[in-house]
């Protein structure tokens, strides 16, 4: 029987530190020879607390090295390949850093490196110094131009005042739509932005016109300090009509009181199944976790009723399921939204997985047309009453389609990812470094005219690709989801 002994909490740091650490489950006869391991080991037992599991599932795989060791026989399963690859890339870099600017990712596809797909580009072959002076040619270029009178306005006339933050890279789900199989390698803490840079940049959007900002990762509730963040973004000088989340809710219902107290207004949930052994299927991860996700849609039905959606990244292994998450919403004061797959850096999309909005509509019976928002990207419906429920649905449910009628001409998004880099497109490859700015001692009025001349520079629809098969054969030049924030 396995030993349950106290998971080493206080060696988390060094193994932060290190990116590597050692994963050992034992018998009982052999834990005295387990004991005074080197500083950066975690030893992890049978018996786990929920705290400890989301701890260590928040790693990619290549973070730990698993041992089984019974009696005195070893056996150690060696890091994943396709990682490991990626990992030497990172060592061979001088500083693992994004790209500061321009593109993110690899060259164009040749037959050479077609070959390689499956391989996420985490970093593009350019030095330190070729990425400093990159930008330092940007900001000389931009000096003597004057003050943008709208910074936020790109040349299609769309102004900008929804800003999305990632806040983590780390995920401690692997959905197959959004991270590659095998995670992806994380960068230190130091790369990513801190609190007081994301409030500094916060600020600047908001006085620019800014009046929603949504919180997303990798998993956002994974970031320390996140109430308090919170809050200081309800103290901005421009109040925001809406502070929201986007989270994969397993860890949500213990933090979910503090941070409405603090300012939070909305929370989307990403929840692909209602059932426990597909939502394994789909999320590589224990079915468990399935039951902590529905308490945390139902503790948003109480503390934010009408403000909760249920986003669910339609394909054929959950297409039978539509109908079950209508009736859900028939039922609970949150809306269901079906989303289409997206082409994204190694998820393995194509057209025999993709459902567009018409054939997810043929699966669907009794609903009734809503009128949408303004700048809303989702086509809303509502559950007809029928003999069984005359009452009306507590809930909407709404459709994005960002592949079959995608809603380019009205998108009012920038995205802030978790290490800094503004994105002006989900879909496209262009990126530049707004921490780099700020650390390099850029003044205010640069970092304003180099978000307007970012913006200037955003594509008229899809980033720049002319349709989902031409997305399909980039997509791997473009950051998987989660090093995005969706």
């Amino acid at each position: 029987m396995l030993q349950p002994l106290t998971f080493r909490t206080s060696l988390l740091p060094s193994w932060r530190r290190a990116g590597a650490a050692t994963v050992r489950r034992h018998r009982l006869s052999s834990a005295p020879a387990l004991r005074g391991e080197e500083d950066n080991t975690i030893i992890v037992h049978q018996h786990r607390t929920t705290e400890q599991i989301d701890e260590l599932s928040s790693f990619p795989p290549s973070a730990l090295i698993v041992e089984d060791v019974v009696d005195s026989g070893l056996r150690k399963h060696k890091q994943k390949p396709r990682l490991e690859a990626l990992r030497s890339r990172l060592r061979e870099e001088k500083n693992n850093a994004p790209p500061t600017l321009h593109t993110f990712g690899t060259t164009k596809n040749t037959k050479k490196n077609h070959k390689q797909k499956n391989v996420s580009p985490i970093v593009k072959d350019q030095t330190e110094e070729a990425k400093r002076k990159s930008l330092f040619e940007l900001m000389e270029k931009l000096d003597a131009v004057p003050l943008p009178k709208e910074p936020l306005k790109d040349t299609f006339g769309r102004h900008h005042s929804y800003l999305r933050i990632s806040l983590s890279e780390r995920c401690n789900l692997r959905c197959l739509y959004c991270m590659p199989e095998d995670g992806v390698p994380l960068q230190p803490a130091e790369n990513l932005l801190s609190n007081a840079e994301i409030m500094k940049l916060a600020s600047w959007f908001n006085q620019q016109g800014v009046n929603k900002i949504r919180l997303t990762g990798g998993e956002p509730l994974l970031r320390k300090n996140l109430v308090e963040l919170v809050a200081d973004l309800n103290q901005l000088e421009n109040p925001l009509e809406q502070i929201g989340m986007t989270t994969n809710g397993v860890t949500l219902s213990k933090h979910l009181p503090d941070l409405v107290d603090a300012g939070l207004t909305h929370v989307n949930i990403s929840l692909d199944s209602l059932k426990p052994e597909k939502f394994a299927k789909l999320t590589r991860r224990p079915a468990a976790y399935f039951d902590r996700v529905m308490e945390a849609i139902e503790d948003c039905a109480k503390y934010l009723p009408n403000q909760t959606k249920i986003n669910c990244v339609v394909m054929p292994d959950n297409a039978d399921e539509l109908q079950d998450f209508v009736e859900l919403s028939r039922r609970m004061p949150v809306d269901i939204r079906f989303i289409e797959y997206m082409p994204f850096n190694d998820n393995q999309w194509g057209t025999d997985d993709f459902l567009s909005y018409s054939q997810m509509q043929e699966q669907i019976i009794g609903l009734e047309r809503e009128e949408d928002g303004p700048n809303d990207t989702t086509k809303w419906w509502r559950v007809q009453p029928n003999q069984e429920n005359l009452d009306k649905s507590l809930g909407r449910v709404g459709f994005i389609t960002s592949m079959s009628e995608h809603f380019c001409g009205t998108c009012n998004r920038l995205r802030l990812t978790a290490d800094g880099q503004l994105k002006v497109c989900l879909f496209g490859k262009t990126e530049v470094s707004l921490r780099d700015l700020m650390r390099q001692g850029g003044s205010d009025e640069m970092l304003q005219k180099v978000i307007h001349h970012s913006v200037q520079r955003k594509h008229f629809k899809l980033g720049g690709h002319k349709d989902m098969e031409d997305l399909k054969a980039h997509s791997d030049e473009n950051r998987p989801m989660t090093l995005i924030g969706g």
